[in-house]
């Protein structure tokens, strides 16, 4: 898991690095989780995992206790902050941070998706990966 975010990192150094080199205009963003209409149903994600098992009354499953804890995007924000940060100076290189400042613990998220879909799935714990974000 940690890879993941080393990889991003690596990059964005990179990227900055190429632009004091040779002057290159950049904007790096970092997005948060997105979620919003036509979302792929079987994507992977936490936010569609969930709302696909509530739909088909299937347990909701989350890890650990489920004190984890993310930030979400809708998809229209995250694009207006795409287009705000385009549009700002050449100067303005970022990091951007493009999210929400709230956060939700994935229990939360699991009792939401399930009052909001109607749905008669309960939440079913499984053991908490060890390479599992606490917070993001």
């Amino acid at each position: 898991r940690s890879c993941y975010d080393e990889g991003k990192r690596c990059a964005e150094t990179l990227f900055f690095d190429y632009h004091r080199q040779h002057g290159l205009a950049i904007k790096v963003m970092r997005i948060f989780n997105t979620y919003g209409p036509r979302m792929h149903p079987n994507d992977g994600r936490v936010v569609s995992n969930f709302i696909m098992q509530a739909l088909r009354n299937e347990p909701i499953t989350v890890y650990g206790q489920g004190q984890q804890t993310r930030s979400f995007c809708y998809v229209d924000d995250l694009i207006e902050g795409m287009i705000r940060l385009m549009d700002s100076p050449d100067e303005v290189t970022g990091p951007v941070n493009v999210g929400n400042p709230g956060e939700f613990t994935m229990l939360e998220l699991a009792e939401q998706v399930i009052a909001l879909t109607g749905s008669c799935s309960l939440v079913e714990h499984r053991p908490l990966p060890q390479d599992d974000p606490r917070q993001r």
